[in-house]
């Protein structure tokens, strides 16, 4: 069974995609990049500014799907410019500070869309409490 997950504390999709997908007890969140919810636009081309705000949204979406971010199984980080992932990384470890962190992979892309400096996208599975 596949369910859309949206939720106005996160940017809307701006293109033909979903925020989110829960399929049975995994949550897939599209690439999210620095952008206010409230203003929609990007905020400030800091990357740990930019790297907070993308974890933001996430955890938007994983608020509105009854997750949070110790569900988090796997991220994809999308950079402009590698030379900027100790920045990146203090504000991710801040976020993902417990025990069994996500697995990961990072990579410098040519461009992302609205030239943002940073764009993470995930996958969540809901934890089996038997």
């Amino acid at each position: 069974m596949h369910k859309k997950i949206e939720t106005n504390q996160a940017p809307k999709a701006i293109g033909p995609y979903s925020q989110a997908i829960l399929a049975d007890d995994l949550l897939f969140i599209s690439g999210q990049l620095p952008v206010d919810p409230l203003t929609g636009m990007l905020v400030t081309d800091e990357i740990t500014i930019q790297t907070k705000q993308v974890l933001d949204n996430i955890e938007a979406i994983l608020i509105a799907a009854g997750f949070t971010l110790k569900n988090i199984v796997k991220t994809e980080v999308y950079m402009q410019d590698l030379t900027e992932f100790t920045q990146m990384n203090t504000i991710y470890s801040e976020r993902f500070c417990f025990e069994i962190k996500p697995a990961r992979q990072a990579m410098q892309v040519a461009k992302l869309p609205l030239n943002a400096r940073i764009e993470i996208s995930c996958i969540a599975k809901k934890i089996d409490k038997s």
